[in-house]
Protein backbone atom coordinates (compact mmCIF):
# COMPACT_ATOMS: atom_id res chain seq x y z
CA UNK A 1 0.00 0.00 0.00
CA UNK A 2 1.79 3.52 -1.48
CA UNK A 3 0.49 5.55 2.00
CA UNK A 4 2.69 8.38 0.69
CA UNK A 5 0.09 8.93 -2.14
CA UNK A 6 -2.84 9.53 0.04
CA UNK A 7 -3.74 12.98 1.08
CA UNK A 8 -4.86 11.62 4.37
CA UNK A 9 -1.83 10.41 5.73
CA UNK A 10 0.35 13.18 4.24
CA UNK A 11 -1.69 15.32 6.68
CA UNK A 12 -1.03 12.79 9.56
CA UNK A 13 2.39 13.58 8.49
CA UNK A 14 2.21 17.16 8.19
CA UNK A 15 0.66 17.42 11.82
CA UNK A 16 3.85 16.01 13.13
CA UNK A 17 6.47 17.43 11.07
CA UNK A 18 4.91 21.15 11.76
CA UNK A 19 4.25 20.70 15.41
CA UNK A 20 5.50 23.71 17.70
CA UNK A 21 5.69 21.93 20.50
CA UNK A 22 8.57 19.93 19.02
CA UNK A 23 12.27 21.48 18.61
CA UNK A 24 13.06 19.91 15.38
CA UNK A 25 16.09 22.21 15.48
CA UNK A 26 17.83 19.77 18.09
CA UNK A 27 17.78 17.06 14.41
CA UNK A 28 18.85 19.64 12.08
CA UNK A 29 21.99 18.61 10.35
CA UNK A 30 22.30 15.63 12.73
CA UNK A 31 22.46 11.90 11.84
CA UNK A 32 19.96 9.26 12.98
CA UNK A 33 20.27 5.71 13.05
CA UNK A 34 16.45 4.21 13.39
CA UNK A 35 15.99 0.21 14.20
CA UNK A 36 12.71 -1.40 12.95
CA UNK A 37 12.61 0.90 10.51
CA UNK A 38 9.88 -0.76 8.50
CA UNK A 39 7.38 -1.27 11.75
CA UNK A 40 4.01 0.14 12.59
CA UNK A 41 6.15 3.41 14.08
CA UNK A 42 9.71 3.93 12.84
CA UNK A 43 7.90 3.61 9.48
CA UNK A 44 5.91 6.90 10.18
CA UNK A 45 8.70 8.32 12.10
CA UNK A 46 11.27 8.48 8.99
CA UNK A 47 7.98 9.36 6.48
CA UNK A 48 7.83 12.19 8.92
CA UNK A 49 11.74 13.37 9.12
CA UNK A 50 11.48 13.01 4.96
CA UNK A 51 9.00 15.92 5.01
CA UNK A 52 11.02 17.81 7.46
CA UNK A 53 14.39 17.39 5.12
CA UNK A 54 11.83 18.17 1.76
CA UNK A 55 9.58 21.40 3.39
CA UNK A 56 11.98 22.63 5.75
CA UNK A 57 15.65 21.58 4.79
CA UNK A 58 16.53 20.06 7.84
CA UNK A 59 19.34 17.80 6.12
CA UNK A 60 18.59 15.25 8.41
CA UNK A 61 20.37 12.46 7.69
CA UNK A 62 18.26 8.83 8.35
CA UNK A 63 19.93 5.60 8.77
CA UNK A 64 17.65 2.58 8.41
CA UNK A 65 17.83 -0.58 9.36
CA UNK A 66 16.19 -3.85 8.46
CA UNK A 67 16.46 -7.06 8.10
CA UNK A 68 14.45 -7.78 5.11
CA UNK A 69 16.18 -5.36 1.90
CA UNK A 70 13.11 -5.99 -0.27
CA UNK A 71 10.82 -4.34 2.47
CA UNK A 72 12.52 -1.79 3.22
CA UNK A 73 13.48 -0.58 -0.26
CA UNK A 74 9.63 -0.89 -1.09
CA UNK A 75 8.38 0.17 1.49
CA UNK A 76 10.49 3.82 1.19
CA UNK A 77 10.22 3.93 -2.54
CA UNK A 78 9.05 7.30 -3.02
CA UNK A 79 12.47 8.49 -1.50
CA UNK A 80 15.92 8.69 -2.88
CA UNK A 81 17.08 5.87 -1.05
CA UNK A 82 20.84 4.19 -0.55
CA UNK A 83 22.07 1.18 -0.10
CA UNK A 84 24.37 2.14 3.02
CA UNK A 85 28.17 2.72 1.70
CA UNK A 86 31.45 4.77 2.14
CA UNK A 87 30.40 7.72 -0.44
CA UNK A 88 26.47 8.11 0.32
CA UNK A 89 24.53 11.24 -0.84
CA UNK A 90 20.92 10.26 0.00
CA UNK A 91 19.23 11.56 2.99
CA UNK A 92 17.67 8.02 3.58
CA UNK A 93 19.93 5.23 3.98
CA UNK A 94 19.52 1.57 4.59
CA UNK A 95 21.41 -0.87 6.24
CA UNK A 96 20.60 -4.61 5.96
CA UNK A 97 21.21 -5.93 9.34
CA UNK A 98 19.58 -8.68 11.77
CA UNK A 99 20.13 -6.39 15.29
CA UNK A 100 20.91 -9.89 17.14
CA UNK A 101 24.40 -9.53 14.61
CA UNK A 102 27.18 -7.56 15.62
CA UNK A 103 27.12 -4.45 13.79
CA UNK A 104 29.66 -4.26 10.44
CA UNK A 105 29.72 -0.40 9.94
CA UNK A 106 31.68 2.72 11.58
CA UNK A 107 29.13 5.60 11.69
CA UNK A 108 29.04 7.76 14.80
CA UNK A 109 25.46 8.77 15.29
CA UNK A 110 23.91 11.59 16.73
CA UNK A 111 20.64 10.27 17.63
CA UNK A 112 19.25 6.35 17.52
CA UNK A 113 15.86 5.19 18.03
CA UNK A 114 15.70 1.60 18.65
CA UNK A 115 12.37 -0.15 17.34
CA UNK A 116 13.49 -3.31 16.57
CA UNK A 117 11.10 -6.10 18.18
CA UNK A 118 8.66 -8.57 17.40
CA UNK A 119 5.74 -7.26 18.35
CA UNK A 120 2.72 -9.39 17.82
CA UNK A 121 1.05 -12.48 19.65
CA UNK A 122 1.60 -15.42 16.86
CA UNK A 123 5.49 -14.27 17.36
CA UNK A 124 5.58 -14.47 20.68
CA UNK A 125 4.34 -18.66 20.28
CA UNK A 126 5.80 -19.18 17.00
CA UNK A 127 9.46 -17.55 18.34
CA UNK A 128 9.55 -17.56 21.26
CA UNK A 129 13.59 -17.71 21.72
CA UNK A 130 13.82 -15.35 18.36
CA UNK A 131 11.33 -13.01 20.89
CA UNK A 132 13.19 -12.90 23.39
CA UNK A 133 16.89 -12.76 21.95
CA UNK A 134 15.72 -9.61 19.35
CA UNK A 135 14.69 -7.38 22.25
CA UNK A 136 17.91 -7.86 24.64
CA UNK A 137 20.65 -9.25 22.11
CA UNK A 138 19.29 -6.24 20.02
CA UNK A 139 19.40 -3.57 22.10
CA UNK A 140 22.82 -4.94 23.28
CA UNK A 141 25.00 -5.20 20.47
CA UNK A 142 23.38 -1.00 19.61
CA UNK A 143 25.11 -0.27 23.06
CA UNK A 144 28.15 -1.70 22.78
CA UNK A 145 28.18 -0.05 19.69
CA UNK A 146 27.28 3.15 20.93
CA UNK A 147 30.22 2.80 23.44
CA UNK A 148 33.02 3.60 20.77
CA UNK A 149 30.51 6.06 18.90
CA UNK A 150 28.53 7.51 22.05
CA UNK A 151 25.64 9.54 20.83
CA UNK A 152 23.99 12.76 22.09
CA UNK A 153 20.85 10.24 22.87
CA UNK A 154 19.01 7.05 22.61
CA UNK A 155 15.42 6.34 22.75
CA UNK A 156 14.73 2.65 23.50
CA UNK A 157 10.89 1.78 22.64
CA UNK A 158 9.67 -0.28 25.24
CA UNK A 159 6.25 -1.55 26.11
CA UNK A 160 2.97 -1.30 28.50
CA UNK A 161 3.72 -5.10 28.42
CA UNK A 162 6.23 -4.42 31.03
CA UNK A 163 3.67 -3.97 33.89
CA UNK A 164 1.83 -7.29 33.31
CA UNK A 165 -1.19 -8.02 35.10
CA UNK A 166 -2.89 -5.42 37.39
CA UNK A 167 -4.09 -7.99 40.35
CA UNK A 168 -4.27 -4.25 43.07
CA UNK A 169 -6.26 -1.58 43.39
CA UNK A 170 -4.07 0.90 40.96
CA UNK A 171 -6.62 2.90 38.97
CA UNK A 172 -3.31 3.57 36.32
CA UNK A 173 0.03 2.36 35.98
CA UNK A 174 2.63 5.11 36.43
CA UNK A 175 6.57 5.10 35.76
CA UNK A 176 6.83 3.29 39.40
CA UNK A 177 4.27 1.17 39.68
CA UNK A 178 4.43 -2.52 38.73
CA UNK A 179 2.38 -5.27 37.87
CA UNK A 180 2.12 -9.11 38.20
CA UNK A 181 4.13 -11.55 35.22
CA UNK A 182 4.61 -15.23 35.80
CA UNK A 183 7.65 -15.59 34.65
CA UNK A 184 7.72 -19.29 34.43
CA UNK A 185 5.46 -19.08 31.17
CA UNK A 186 5.62 -18.79 27.32
CA UNK A 187 3.98 -15.76 26.94
CA UNK A 188 6.73 -14.12 29.55
CA UNK A 189 9.59 -13.90 27.26
CA UNK A 190 8.23 -10.88 25.58
CA UNK A 191 7.48 -8.74 28.57
CA UNK A 192 10.09 -10.15 30.97
CA UNK A 193 12.65 -9.09 28.10
CA UNK A 194 11.05 -6.06 27.63
CA UNK A 195 11.57 -5.67 31.29
CA UNK A 196 15.31 -6.40 31.38
CA UNK A 197 15.97 -4.22 28.42
CA UNK A 198 15.03 -1.37 30.34
CA UNK A 199 17.31 -1.95 33.12
CA UNK A 200 19.88 -2.73 30.39
CA UNK A 201 19.60 1.01 29.65
CA UNK A 202 20.31 1.86 33.51
CA UNK A 203 23.65 -0.42 33.74
CA UNK A 204 25.08 1.37 30.50
CA UNK A 205 24.07 4.58 31.53
CA UNK A 206 25.79 4.09 34.66
CA UNK A 207 28.74 2.52 33.51
CA UNK A 208 29.33 4.56 30.14
CA UNK A 209 27.41 7.84 30.66
CA UNK A 210 25.12 7.18 28.10
CA UNK A 211 21.96 9.57 27.42
CA UNK A 212 19.04 7.08 27.42
CA UNK A 213 14.83 8.13 27.58
CA UNK A 214 12.65 5.21 27.63
CA UNK A 215 9.16 5.53 25.56
CA UNK A 216 6.87 2.71 27.39
CA UNK A 217 4.49 2.49 24.42
CA UNK A 218 0.43 1.85 25.24
CA UNK A 219 -1.27 -0.74 22.38
CA UNK A 220 -0.36 1.07 19.59
CA UNK A 221 -2.13 1.35 16.07
CA UNK A 222 -2.41 2.88 12.74
CA UNK A 223 -2.36 2.39 8.96
CA UNK A 224 1.17 1.44 9.14
CA UNK A 225 0.29 -2.05 10.83
CA UNK A 226 1.89 -4.95 9.27
CA UNK A 227 -0.30 -7.15 7.28
CA UNK A 228 0.46 -10.01 8.78
CA UNK A 229 0.40 -8.58 12.53
CA UNK A 230 -1.76 -10.63 14.72
CA UNK A 231 -2.29 -8.27 17.58
CA UNK A 232 -6.29 -7.80 18.26
CA UNK A 233 -6.83 -4.54 16.99
CA UNK A 234 -4.80 -5.12 13.85
CA UNK A 235 -7.10 -8.22 13.50
CA UNK A 236 -10.40 -6.12 13.92
CA UNK A 237 -9.08 -3.10 11.85
CA UNK A 238 -8.47 -6.16 8.44
CA UNK A 239 -12.22 -6.83 9.10
CA UNK A 240 -13.40 -3.53 8.79
CA UNK A 241 -11.15 -2.69 5.70
CA UNK A 242 -12.80 -5.66 4.09
CA UNK A 243 -16.04 -4.90 5.28
CA UNK A 244 -16.79 -7.95 7.28
CA UNK A 245 -18.06 -8.67 10.63
CA UNK A 246 -15.83 -8.53 13.60
CA UNK A 247 -14.22 -11.33 14.74
CA UNK A 248 -13.81 -11.06 18.83
CA UNK A 249 -11.54 -14.19 20.37
CA UNK A 250 -12.38 -13.49 23.35
CA UNK A 251 -15.34 -12.12 25.82
CA UNK A 252 -13.80 -8.63 24.90
CA UNK A 253 -13.69 -7.52 28.82
CA UNK A 254 -9.99 -6.28 28.62
CA UNK A 255 -9.79 -2.85 29.17
CA UNK A 256 -6.60 -1.44 27.71
CA UNK A 257 -4.69 2.28 26.91
CA UNK A 258 -4.23 2.67 23.21
CA UNK A 259 -2.73 5.76 21.09
CA UNK A 260 -2.94 6.13 17.24
CA UNK A 261 0.43 5.76 15.45
CA UNK A 262 0.66 9.80 14.74
CA UNK A 263 0.13 10.38 18.21
CA UNK A 264 2.71 7.93 19.19
CA UNK A 265 5.42 9.28 16.82
CA UNK A 266 4.66 12.62 18.64
CA UNK A 267 5.07 11.28 21.73
CA UNK A 268 8.05 10.03 21.06
CA UNK A 269 9.66 13.23 19.50
CA UNK A 270 8.82 14.60 22.33
CA UNK A 271 10.07 12.27 24.63
CA UNK A 272 14.15 12.83 22.69
CA UNK A 273 13.88 16.41 22.97
CA UNK A 274 12.66 17.35 26.23
CA UNK A 275 12.62 14.02 27.94
CA UNK A 276 14.94 13.71 30.80
CA UNK A 277 18.48 10.85 30.90
CA UNK A 278 17.69 7.39 32.40
CA UNK A 279 13.73 8.15 32.80
CA UNK A 280 10.54 6.25 30.85
CA UNK A 281 7.68 7.97 29.70
CA UNK A 282 4.40 6.19 29.55
CA UNK A 283 2.92 6.95 26.00
CA UNK A 284 -0.89 6.65 25.74
CA UNK A 285 -4.39 8.59 25.27
CA UNK A 286 -6.18 9.18 28.09
CA UNK A 287 -9.34 9.47 25.60
CA UNK A 288 -8.26 6.05 24.06
CA UNK A 289 -9.26 3.79 27.82
CA UNK A 290 -11.37 1.05 26.22
CA UNK A 291 -12.21 -2.22 26.61
CA UNK A 292 -11.80 -4.61 23.47
CA UNK A 293 -15.22 -4.84 23.04
CA UNK A 294 -15.80 -1.46 22.46
CA UNK A 295 -13.11 -1.32 19.66
CA UNK A 296 -14.75 -4.57 18.09
CA UNK A 297 -18.37 -2.54 18.67
CA UNK A 298 -16.71 0.89 16.80
CA UNK A 299 -14.71 -0.75 14.19
CA UNK A 300 -18.32 -3.47 13.12
CA UNK A 301 -20.55 0.10 13.16
CA UNK A 302 -18.62 1.94 10.68
CA UNK A 303 -19.96 -0.89 8.01
CA UNK A 304 -23.43 -1.68 9.52
CA UNK A 305 -21.57 -5.13 10.52
CA UNK A 306 -21.71 -7.70 13.62
CA UNK A 307 -18.99 -8.87 16.47
CA UNK A 308 -18.91 -12.02 16.25
CA UNK A 309 -17.47 -14.19 19.19
CA UNK A 310 -15.13 -17.25 18.18
CA UNK A 311 -13.05 -19.59 20.64
CA UNK A 312 -9.16 -18.46 19.56
CA UNK A 313 -7.42 -21.77 18.45
CA UNK A 314 -4.33 -23.27 20.92
CA UNK A 315 -1.62 -21.40 19.11
CA UNK A 316 -4.02 -17.99 19.18
CA UNK A 317 -3.87 -18.45 22.36
CA UNK A 318 -0.20 -18.94 23.34
CA UNK A 319 0.58 -15.59 22.00
CA UNK A 320 -2.36 -13.80 23.73
CA UNK A 321 -1.29 -11.38 27.10
CA UNK A 322 -3.06 -12.18 30.08
CA UNK A 323 -3.58 -9.20 31.29
CA UNK A 324 -6.97 -7.63 31.83
CA UNK A 325 -6.55 -4.32 32.64
CA UNK A 326 -3.47 -1.87 31.71
CA UNK A 327 -4.52 1.70 31.71
CA UNK A 328 -1.70 4.38 31.91
CA UNK A 329 -0.98 7.30 33.71
CA UNK A 330 0.40 9.83 31.57
CA UNK A 331 0.83 12.57 33.61
CA UNK A 332 4.49 12.40 33.10
CA UNK A 333 4.53 13.15 29.38
CA UNK A 334 1.52 15.72 29.43
CA UNK A 335 4.48 17.40 32.35
CA UNK A 336 6.65 17.94 29.35
CA UNK A 337 4.19 19.37 26.94
CA UNK A 338 2.61 16.33 25.22
CA UNK A 339 -0.75 15.67 24.25
CA UNK A 340 -2.28 13.16 21.85
CA UNK A 341 -4.83 14.83 18.56
CA UNK A 342 -6.58 11.77 18.15
CA UNK A 343 -9.12 9.78 20.01
CA UNK A 344 -9.76 6.33 19.43
CA UNK A 345 -12.67 6.57 17.05
CA UNK A 346 -10.87 9.52 15.09
CA UNK A 347 -7.92 7.03 14.85
CA UNK A 348 -9.51 3.89 14.04
CA UNK A 349 -12.00 6.07 11.26
CA UNK A 350 -8.90 7.67 10.01
CA UNK A 351 -6.91 4.03 9.47
CA UNK A 352 -9.58 2.22 7.85
CA UNK A 353 -9.70 5.55 5.70
CA UNK A 354 -6.35 5.62 4.76
CA UNK A 355 -5.83 1.69 4.39
CA UNK A 356 -8.89 1.96 1.79
CA UNK A 357 -7.78 4.23 -0.35
CA UNK A 358 -3.60 3.51 -0.64
CA UNK A 359 -3.00 2.66 -3.50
Amino acid sequence: MDKIMNNLYIEDIRNIAEDISLDFNKLKNKTILITGATGLICSFLIDTLMYRNEKFDDNIKIYAISRNENKIKERFKNYKIEKISNNNSAKLIYINQDVCEPYNFNIDFDYIIHGASNTHPLMYSADPIGTITTNIIGLNNLLQYSINHKPKRILCMSSVEIYGENNTDINKFNEKDCGYIDCNTLRAGYPESKRLCESLCQAYISKYNFDIVIGRLSRIYGPTMQMDDSKAIAQFIKNSVKGEDIVLKSKGEQYYSYCYMADAVDAILKIIFDGKNGEAYNIADENSDIKLKDIAKILADFNNKEVIYELPNEKEKKGYSTATKAILDIEKLKNIGWKAQYNIKDGLERTIKIIKNSK
